[in-house]
């Protein structure tokens, strides 16, 4: 996968076009099904009943899980979501890297 969690990525396709162009951090990523949850993107609204855990019922806002080709990592050198590539570092770890600038985004 090209993305973890804690990467910052911009969303290029989805459900709702509302949610293309928008920034945020990836909350969770489910490799099986090559989905992630983006922090702020995909909304939905969820009907809760009052449990024992949580007293107050309603309706609350809860992001939907996005598939990882509709999106890409932010490139805070290029300023945009950027296509990655992957080489080993100087310390013998696989890092990626940005296409476009070269920066690197940390070992995997």
């Amino acid at each position: 996968m090209h993305v973890r969690r804690d990467d910052t990525v911009v969303v290029i396709a989805g459900v709702k076009d509302k949610d293309k162009g928008k920034r945020g951090k990836i909350i969770k990523v489910f490799p099986k099904t090559q989905r992630v949850i983006v922090e702020g993107v995909n909304m939905r609204k969820k009907h809760l009943k009052p449990t024992n855990e949580m007293r107050q019922a309603g309706i609350i806002d809860i992001e939907g899980s996005l598939h990882i080709s509709n999106v890409q990592l932010y490139c805070p050198k290029c300023r945009r979501g950027v296509r990655t590539g992957h080489k080993i570092g100087s310390d013998g770890k696989k890092v990626r890297f940005c296409r476009k600038c070269g920066e690197t985004f940390g070992g995997e």
